[in-house]
């Protein structure tokens, strides 16, 4: 039900259940998070591609079967343990994770895709926050992200109606980085993480987490922690290091 293939530094993760929309089963849930902590500790990978199989569905999220028929399920929505909630279990996952978003993003399948770093749409891929239709309120972060990104009237007219959004809007507000042709979906997604794993995968976790770290924080403290990550990491940084990145990127510039 999740496959993982690896090759030059990066990871393909993909949610194998199209027979279900790639539903989040308590499974399913747990092979992502085995696979995000090893990931995470494979030298050999510098970044981790997540998509679904199949073009109809990246996740439909939450399997319903499964909450409406074992007792206590429901409880996997407001998870607190990386093993039962697969936003943390992406979280946990220091490298980059580009979200190649094949087909629906429903619900938990949308706080799924929120928490990627990088969102490369298929032309079929569209997004729908159906909690308040389900009669549940979101749990992995789906009600507090959503406006930070797209704006609160539109993160409202979303979950307020269950409607979809489509992928070319999506990028119209922002919500994903480019809409690409189905086909083309996971080559676009393998050519980003390319670029990025060109980049040492230590740098890489560090630029991310300061990043991450800082859009939660008030601007005067955000610029606080960049400077302390920052002034830590550069101290490192050797005049003969610099001289050997400078070659490399004038190198990378005259071929781009």
């Amino acid at each position: 039900m999740l496959l993982v293939e690896k090759s030059d530094g990066i990871a393909v993760v993909t949610l194998n259940r199209p027979e279900a929309m790639n539903a989040l089963s308590k499974a399913l849930r747990s092979e992502l998070y085995k696979a995000m902590v090893a990931l995470d500790a494979d030298d050999e990978v510098s970044v981790v591609i997540l998509t679904g199989a199949g073009t109809r569905a990246f996740t439909a999220g939450l399997d319903l079967k499964e909450l409406g028929s074992e007792p206590g399920a429901m409880g996997a929505a407001n998870a607190e343990g990386a093993d039962e909630n697969p936003v943390k279990a992406i979280e946990l996952c220091r490298k980059p994770v580009i979200g190649a978003i094949n087909g629906v993003a429903i619900t938990g399948g949308f706080e799924v895709a929120l928490a990627c770093d990088v969102l490369i749409a298929s032309e079929n891929a569209r997004f729908a926050d159906t909690h308040a239709r389900v009669g549940i309120m979101p749990g992995w972060g789906l009600s507090q992200k959503l406006s930070r990104l797209i704006g609160l009237y539109r993160a409202k007219e979303l979950s307020l109606t269950g409607n979809f959004l489509d992928a070319k809007t999506a990028c119209d507000w922002g919500l994903v980085n480019r809409v690409v042709p189905a086909d083309d979906l996971l080559a676009v997604a393998k050519k980003l993480a390319a670029d990025m794993a060109t980049i040492p995968v230590e740098t890489l976790s560090l630029y991310k987490s300061i990043i991450d770290e800082g859009y939660g924080l008030a601007f005067t403290d955000a610029m606080a922690l960049e400077n302390r990550r920052s002034t830590a990491n550069n101290r490192a940084v050797t005049p003969e290091a610099v001289e050997a990145r400078r070659a490399a990127i004038q190198a990378r510039g005259r071929t781009q």
